[in-house]
């Protein structure tokens, strides 16, 4: 799978997600660093990544998309953890989510579940 990492999370978990085969790089690969939401979903779509975050507005703003993709990955109090920890929780799920992921849906990662919408997310 391809993943766009979001500033929130560490670039450690862009790299740990390249070893595990995946193509993955970091926001500041691109100089997005400081780059809205909007950016980071725009550049996500066009180059077909699954962005991966820890912020929740990313799902708000694909409310009022109104889009099937990008994907995201919202990780939510999981913040404490490190980002080996992180790469290794979505690692080990990614079997279980990468059809709905690929298909167009906002994926929550809690500490004990993970919660699946579809998009578009509809009011």
């Amino acid at each position: 799978m391809r993943f766009l990492i979001d500033n929130a999370l560490s670039p450690l978990i862009a790299a740990r997600l390249r070893a595990g085969g995946h193509d993955a790089v970091h926001v500041r690969d691109y100089g997005l660093h400081a780059g809205s939401d909007e950016e980071i979903l725009d550049k996500a779509s066009m180059e077909r990544r699954v962005v991966i975050s820890a912020d929740a507005d990313f799902g708000t703003l694909l409310a009022t998309r109104r889009t099937s993709l990008p994907s995201v990955v919202l990780f939510r109090r999981c913040t404490q953890r490190r980002a080996e920890e992180q790469a290794t929780l979505l690692l080990d799920n990614l079997p279980a989510i990468e059809q709905a992921l690929e298909a167009g849906s906002v994926v929550v990662i809690e500490p004990d579940r993970i919660r699946l919408r579809r998009l578009p997310l509809l009011p």
